[in-house]
């Protein structure tokens, strides 16, 4: 395969959603892996609970309700730990105390791939830690802030834009068109636009799509898919 070869991955995901922190770390060490192809990876915006209010819920309570009992959700977590572990996070369930609304999230994720790749996958990393390894509240437009200058974006412009509409809609039309797409649930890895690999896949799994996708390209074969 030739140096030059790249291909697109674009990750719908949202920051609260456990297996899109495990995707994203079994994604890094694909793109490791398939070191003979240029990745390009640009994330996408999907909300497990549009209906959640801008400041959120009680997390526990929120859970209650979705799940109905404690015992269920310490075994979901229970399951998710290990394979967390696994990949180098480490969960810290009990420290989350609000289910947020992650729609400002994704707007600040939309305004880091405006300033390059390379800042929203710094954006991006930094949420997942802030929500599931610090317990930090992704609703609260302080701790967004931070993890923006942390990640190299202009702060001040941020904390300008975070309290308009700014984008909002741009969001929202995005959310849209992935359900319309048929994504129902994510993490969701869409390479180059095409093919779509659903889940939290293990990292050969990804591997071996990138390279596949990336061999097709480099043959021609992908401008002949509808």
């Amino acid at each position: 395969m030739s140096a030059d070869s790249f291909i697109t991955v674009d990750v719908v995901s949202d920051v609260v959603c456990p297996w899109c922190f495990i995707g994203q770390k079994r994604l890094d060490r694909a793109v490791t892996n398939a070191s003979d192809v240029e990745v390009h990876i640009s994330w996408r915006p999907f909300q497990l609970d549009p209906t959640i209010p801008p400041e959120g819920k009680d997390r526990r309570e929120y859970m209650m309700a979705k799940f109905g009992s404690e015992q269920r959700i310490r075994d979901i977590h229970a399951r998710i730990e290990p394979l967390g572990e696994s990949e180098g996070i480490s969960f810290a369930f009990d420290a989350i105390k609000v289910a947020p609304n992650t729609l400002d999230a994704h707007r600040l994720i939309r305004w880091a791939g405006a300033a390059g790749e390379a800042v929203q996958n710094r954006l991006v990393r930094r949420l997942f830690q802030l929500n599931f390894e610090e317990g930090a509240n992704l609703g609260d437009h302080t701790v967004l802030i931070e993890a923006a200058r942390e990640a190299g974006m202009d702060a001040s412009v941020v904390e300008t834009l975070l309290p308009t509409d700014a984008d909002v809609e741009a969001v929202r039309t995005e959310i849209t068109t992935a359900s319309r797409m048929g994504i129902t649930g994510v993490p969701c890895f869409l390479l180059e636009g095409k093919y779509a690999v659903m889940g939290a896949q293990d990292a050969d799994t990804l591997t071996d799509a990138i390279r596949q996708v990336a061999a097709a390209k480099a043959r021609g074969e992908l401008e002949k898919v509808d």
